[in-house]
């Protein structure tokens, strides 16, 4: 312990001040990079560090000066009004519905969507109890309209601007390459695009069955504005090419704003197709049979159709049986994905033999009375694990032929939609210009048509 304490003392250090190091003198720039970095109060001049407290030097203000306009921006929220909105910005109640009035005169304010901004300019107070005129408003009522109000001569008065818009559809065509939608996504599709067009080509082919080296070609609605915004989108036309030829093609079309192929055809988006276009005339269940006079099972669904009515598979499947089946008369047996197969009884004949591959909507027979039967119809069965199951209890889809008006103005709309070039939409849209074209010389037509002779 006496050793640990005599070394202790002996390594003391002293007590004399130490000597502050001389500083050479700073240049300017050295001088300020120094001085941004020490802690000094800002009234002595320091950058950073403690602020000085008031003292009996500090005089008060009678009144803080105030801006001469105020200038903000406003958003339009989903279930707002306009004059909750205004008051929020800080408009009197009074003049707040009389903005709204001028604008509902103008413009249907049901119209005006959520999200819309609002360019508002508040004046000089009156006074200083007084709340802030409104000297500017300004937002974007359609993509094609601006309107504002503006002060003058203190008076509000609602001014439209027309805005110029080109409304030139997009195209977006690619090789499909690997995935489909990576591909359509690099070329400039939209993601909501492309999700519509995988759901209208599943409607009416195989996805499956599109290839590499195949070509999508999709048609989108595309606006600019000649302020410079642009805003895709439906999607308007849907393809898929091979080898230069057409393998599919749907367009949108009608009040239903649904997809049709090339031939007028079109389907809705989920379940089984029907196989005959007839009403039912008999239901899945216990009832007396017509011809054998006792009850029993009728194990599937009866369709009035006429003789000869082309039956259609109602999904993609493979021909387990195509012969005569009994009572069932000439019969198609198919079998489909996920354990499900289905019969189609009483055929006058068939169009497909055992073991062929169907595609959904192709025919397989036509309607006729063989068999058990009373008259033409089809007995359409189903059945899941080779056990019978209610046919009804699957949603069909129901198809839509256009008439011939209807296809004319479909092939007419659809060859319009296919001479819109790729990329067309993209380039920038030209100035509009005032100036009427100036009349051509009867010289300078003559030499233009010399011109053209030669070329």
């Amino acid at each position: 312990m006496v050793a640990l304490i005599a070394v202790s003392v002996a390594l003391w250090p002293e007590f004399a001040p130490l000597e502050a190091a001389t500083i050479a003198e700073l240049d300017e720039e050295t001088h300020d990079e120094f001085r941004s970095q020490m802690i000094m109060p800002l009234a002595l001049g320091g950058d950073t560090g403690r602020r000085m407290a008031a003292t009996d030097a500090v005089r008060l203000l009678r009144a803080a000066p105030e801006r001469p306009q105020l200038q903000l921006l406003a958003t339009y929220g989903q279930g707002d009004s306009l004059t909750s909105m205004l008051r929020r910005s800080g408009l009197e109640p009074f003049q707040a519905a009389e903005v709204e009035a001028m604008i509902g005169r103008a413009f249907p304010l049901e119209d005006i969507e959520p999200g819309t901004q609002f360019a508002i300019t508040l004046g000089r107070r009156p006074a200083a109890d007084e709340p802030r005129p409104l000297d500017n408003l300004s937002f974007r009522a359609r993509f094609d309209l601006e309107m504002a109000l503006n002060r003058t001569d203190g008076q509000l008065a609602v001014e439209k601007q027309v805005i110029r818009v080109d409304d030139t559809p997009l195209r977006i065509r690619g090789e499909v390459g690997g995935s489909l939608y990576r591909s359509a996504r690099a070329a400039g599709a939209p993601a909501s695009a492309i999700q519509a067009y995988l759901k209208a080509m599943g409607d009416h082919m195989d996805l499956g069955s599109i290839g590499s080296s195949d070509t999508f070609d999709m048609i989108l609605s595309y606006r600019r504005a000649e302020t410079g915004e642009r805003q895709a989108g439906k999607l308007l036309f849907a393809g898929i090419e091979r080898g230069g030829q057409a393998k599919a093609q749907l367009m949108r079309f009608g009040d239903k704003d649904e997809f049709f192929d090339a031939s007028g055809t079109g389907e809705q988006r989920s379940g089984l197709i029907a196989p005959v276009p007839g009403s039912m005339s008999s239901r899945y269940g216990m009832r007396r049979h017509p011809i054998l006079g006792y009850k029993r099972m009728h194990a599937g669904l009866d369709f009035r159709g006429r003789h000869g009515t082309p039956i259609v598979a109602v999904t993609d499947g493979t021909v387990s049986g195509a012969g005569r089946m009994g009572g069932c008369g000439i019969a198609v047996r198919l079998n489909h994905a996920g354990g499900l197969s289905t019969r189609y009884c009483h055929m006058s004949r068939m169009a497909v033999s055992r073991g062929q591959r169907v595609r959904r909507g192709q025919v397989i027979g036509y309607i006729g009375s063989t068999g058990l039967s009373t008259g033409p119809h089809l007995h359409y069965e189903m059945y899941r694990g080779n056990r019978h199951v209610d046919p009804a209890s699957v949603k069909y889809v129901t198809r839509q032929q256009l008439t011939r008006a209807q296809l004319a103005q479909f092939r007419e709309n659809l060859a319009r939609l296919k001479r819109v070039a790729p990329g067309e939409a993209l380039a920038e849209l030209a100035p509009q210009t005032d100036e009427a074209p100036k009349p051509m010389r009867e010289i300078d037509r003559l030499n233009q048509n010399q011109v053209q002779r030669v070329d």
